[in-house]
C-alpha cells in the first residue's frame, strides 16, 4: 500500500468510495450522492489553502482517502481542523485507515495546525474505537442533530491534540514537559 497526495484523475475512484459510504451508513449525514466534479472543488478548495487530501493505493487502485479542512470559518479558530476519512469495503481492518490518517495527522502538525477534530455517528461504534486506537479523545455527544433514513442521529465529536500526538513518548512527564516549551 501507497500512501500519497490525490490527483485529479483520483476523483472518479474517490467519489466512489463517498458515495457507497454515504448510501449505506450514517457516516456521512447526507442523502444526495456527489458528483466528480463536486469532490474535485472541494479539493481545489482545499489545495489552496495547502490542505492535503490523501489516497491510499493498493497498485493503480485507489481504496481510500482522507482529508481535512476548516473546523469553523472564523479566524480563532484557524489552528483546528476538522478530519475525513473513508476505505473502500474491501480494504476495510487491513490498517488503510491508520495509515491514512496518521499521515493526515503529521501534515496538518507541520502546517502549525493545533488541533484535529473529526464527527462521528454516535452508533458507529468502529469509527469510534479506531479513532481512540489513533489518540482521539471523545470530548462532545450532541443528541439528534442528524437526521437520516428517517430517523435521528446522535453526533460524538472527537479530537486530537496534534503537538501531544507527534511528540516523541517518554517515560517521563518532566521530560515530556520540556519537550513542549
Amino acid at each position: 500500500m501507497v500512501i500519497r497526495d490525490a490527483v485529479e484523475e483520483d476523483f472518479d475512484a474517490i467519489t466512489a468510495i463517498y458515495n457507497h459510504v454515504l448510501l449505506h451508513s450514517t457516516a456521512i449525514y447526507n442523502d444526495v450522492p456527489a458528483t466528480v466534479a463536486e469532490r474535485v472543488a472541494i479539493w481545489q478548495s482545499r489545495r489552496q489553502q495547502s490542505y492535503p487530501t490523501l489516497v491510499a493505493c493498493e497498485g493503480s487502485a485507489v481504496i481510500g482517502f482522507t482529508s481535512f479542512g476548516d473546523f469553523r470559518s472564523w479566524p480563532g479558530y484557524r489552528f483546528t481542523v476538522e478530519h475525513t476519512v473513508h476505505v473502500d469495503v474491501s480494504a476495510r481492518g487491513r490498517g488503510t485507515g491508520s495509515a491514512l490518517l496518521q499521515e493526515l495527522i503529521l501534515r496538518a502538525a507541520a502546517l502549525g495546525k493545533h488541533v484535529m477534530v473529526g464527527g462521528i455517528d454516535a452508533e458507529n461504534a468502529a469509527s469510534l474505537r479506531f479513532h481512540e486506537r489513533l489518540g482521539f479523545t471523545r470530548v462532545a455527544h450532541f443528541r439528534e442533530v442528524g437526521f437520516k433514513f428517517d430517523r435521528f442521529l446522535d453526533l460524538v465529536f472527537v479530537q486530537l491534540l496534534l503537538r501531544s500526538a507527534i511528540l516523541p513518548q517518554s517515560g517521563d512527564a518532566e521530560d515530556t514537559r520540556r519537550t513542549q516549551r
